[in-house]
């Protein structure tokens, strides 16, 4: 969360972070990619996944 703070921050303004259920997302067939920075990206996060 510190680092998602951090980055949040970089443009100024608001900083509202997002939790990800991922672990439920995979499970429920959603597939995640890792850039070549070591962060992970998928293609779209429906809004039941979102807390």
């Amino acid at each position: 969360m510190a680092t998602a703070r951090r980055v949040g921050t970089r443009r100024g303004g608001a900083v509202v972070v997002l939790t990800v259920k991922a672990a439920a997302m995979a499970r429920d067939g959603y597939v995640f990619y890792r850039s070549d920075n070591g962060v992970w990206l998928t293609d779209a996060v429906p809004p039941a996944y979102l807390a």
